[in-house]
């Protein structure tokens, strides 16, 4: 059984395909408090709702057709979900991760020989010790409080938004929220002709080969190191993936949740997809070290009816117990989920 998702997940990672070392000159990154925020709307940020542009005729058929929906107002998290924030988590809950009870997820490895693009293994692999401690496997570095939170799947993400008293995104919000304000753009910026460099952590260079690091970045990045969009919102563009609720197939049983805005492995001659109509499937039962998340708040009510720095939601308290939190980012390989 673990094989064949393996097998179903690298070919779908030849579509979302398309460690961080010293690149180019770094950008000042937020102060990301570790393992906080439980209950804190000022780390969120209210999208308005309105008549919104989805989906694009340019790129991919799948994408299309370019089309106007109306969206209701709702809060979003100001950048991607931490390790430090899913750290808080599994410490209140005790919770396991897919990848911990199944047994590993996919790791990208950089390949200095590819003999075709169509042939994904020679830079995928199927790692039995990656989980979001260890996002590369037991070998790698471990996971680091300001980082995106890796290696988790669509249960996992909806576990941590139910906890935190919130959901998941559909497509449509998150693209909504991902153009910023913007109507037409085809990217998440102003001008089409601006460098993804400048914009969002994406590859540069000859893809899987070498990533050059244009952006300050070869590979992973911190969040909220690159500029907010017109909403405030960090990296809808780039670094990692980002799971939201809607299915890929609409009119199937079984849920592959579809992920949006690209990765750190997005390269404009292979994928070109950190753009918000951008569109892909992924395997419902597998993480891998390219794809998180973000959740949401919807609330009809005035953006400041939300408690700013409340300590429960829905009655429940889900205040941060720091200390043995951060004792998880010590945790040894092999005492992963206990």
């Amino acid at each position: 059984m673990r094989g064949r998702s393996a097998v179903r997940w690298l070919a779908l990672l030849l579509l979302a395909g398309c460690g961080a070392a010293d690149g180019g000159p770094r950008q000042a990154c937020l102060a990301v408090e570790r393992g906080g925020r439980a209950g804190d709307a000022s780390a969120m940020v209210w999208v308005p709702g309105g008549v919104t542009v989805i989906g694009s005729d340019r790129f991919h058929a799948e994408e299309a057709p370019k089309r106007r929906v109306h969206v209701e107002g709702f809060w979003i998290d100001r950048h991607e979900v931490t390790n430090a924030d899913f750290a808080a988590f599994i410490e209140a809950t005790g919770y396991r991760t897919s990848n911990e009870r199944n047994g590993g997820g996919a790791v990208f490895r950089a390949s200095r020989t590819i003999t075709s693009l169509d042939d994904i293994t020679q830079w995928w692999r199927f790692e039995p010790t990656a989980t979001w401690r260890w996002p590369h496997g037991a070998s790698g570095p471990e996971a680091q409080p300001s980082m995106p939170v890796l290696q988790v799947t669509f249960a996992d993400a909806l576990a941590y938004a139910r906890w935190k008293g919130r959901d998941l995104p559909t497509e449509v919000e998150w693209e909504r929220a991902a153009r910023g304000g913007i109507a037409d753009a085809e990217f998440g910026w102003v001008s089409d002709s601006e460098p993804s460099s400048s914009k969002a952590n994406v590859w540069q260079g000859a893809f899987p080969v070498h990533d050059a690091g244009v952006d300050g970045y070869r590979g992973l990045a911190p969040v909220g190191c690159f500029p907010a969009n017109g909403y405030g919102l960090h990296d809808m563009a780039g670094n990692v993936w980002e799971i939201t609720s809607t299915n890929w197939s609409s009119g199937s049983s079984k849920r592959s949740p579809v992920i949006k805005g690209g990765s750190w492995l997005c390269a404009d001659s292979f994928c070109l997809r950190y753009r918000p109509a951008a569109r892909q499937p992924s395997d419902p039962d597998m993480g891998t070290d390219h794809v998180g998340f973000r959740t949401i708040k919807r609330d009809p009510k005035h953006p400041r009816s939300w408690p700013m720095t409340g300590e429960k939601i829905g009655g429940r308290s889900v205040a941060p117990r720091l200390a043995r939190s951060a004792a998880l980012f010590s945790a040894p390989p092999g005492e992963q989920g206990s």
